[in-house]
């Protein structure tokens, strides 16, 4: 049995002992903010010209808010949380609006350089795959590869993509539509939640995307 490292949801269980093999669902998302961030580097000139610049790095900042919880709701995302220790240890988040959008068999036709913008898909990218899909790369040359993808345009079988690939990536690398799940820490050390007189729990929570 494989403990759970996906915070759990509709879609992925966790059991007392935190596997996932059993046990219960998480609930659903009453809401759902995804930020795309990547500082830019601007100056201006003497005569006023704009010289811009980005930083080495992109993340993806993700807020989470519920409904009113039950305790039987509350319980296993609390509890799990707190095992991850606040900043401390990743897991990953599965986005409801980004699961099962797009092909569930589509490869990297040919290999790929650090900072490319741009992928070639194999099969006929544009019958299936359309801007605005999420997506993560499984590479057997390199599994720490965990970084998320926007694709931002599609031509044919040419993909462009946002942010720029983070590592190199060889042909065959498989392309995850299906179910592409963000790795995150919790941006704060510390976990709250309000418990009303119905005895509902009010729980959010903030993450941030981390890389290998």
């Amino acid at each position: 049995m494989a403990i759970q490292n996906t915070l759990p949801d509709p879609n992925n269980r966790i059991n007392d002992a935190g596997n996932d093999s059993s046990g219960t669902y998480g609930p659903g998302f009453a809401s759902v903010k995804l930020a795309a961030v990547q500082p830019i580097m601007r100056d201006r000139t003497n005569s006023g010209r704009v010289i811009t610049r980005s930083h080495v790095y992109h993340k993806w900042d993700i807020s989470i808010t519920y409904n009113p919880l039950t305790k039987e709701d509350f319980d296993p995302i609390y509890n799990f949380l707190l095992h991850k220790r606040g900043t401390l240890t990743s897991f990953f988040v599965a986005l409801p609006q980004y699961r099962l959008q797009g092909p569930t068999s589509r490869t990297v036709a040919s290999n790929a350089t650090a900072g490319a913008t741009a992928l070639t898909s194999s099969g006929t990218a544009g019958t299936d795959i359309k801007p605005g899909m999420l997506f993560t790369i499984a590479d057997s040359q390199n599994s720490a590869h965990t970084k998320a993808y926007m694709v931002t345009q599609v031509d044919g079988t040419a993909l462009t993509i946002s942010p720029g690939l983070a590592k190199a990536v060889t042909g065959g690398a498989a392309l995850n539509f299906a179910d592409p799940k963000i790795k995150v820490i919790q941006t704060s050390d510390t976990r709250e939640y309000t418990l009303n007189t119905n005895n509902l729990y009010s729980f959010s929570l903030k993450l941030e995307e981390v890389s290998n």
